[in-house]
């Protein structure tokens, strides 16, 4: 079985609320399931890929500052 995880997991939330895709990553990150983990990481990917420069850098910022 060919399974395309990234497609899966945006197939899974594509058309979900606001307040749906809040709920999907407060659950996923109150749960602390390693097997969340992928689908975390490809919402960070959708929303990187459309940020602007000025967003990916305060990202970054916000990141760097949160792991000292």
């Amino acid at each position: 079985m060919n399974l395309n995880l990234r497609n899966a997991i945006i197939h899974n939330v594509s058309g979900n609320s606001q307040d749906e895709l809040k709920e999907t990553i407060v659950d996923a990150i109150q749960n602390g399931e390693e097997k969340m983990l992928p689908g975390l990481g490809v919402l960070f990917e959708v929303i990187w890929q459309n940020s602007s420069e000025e967003d990916k850098k305060e990202m970054l910022q916000t990141l760097e500052s949160s792991l000292k």
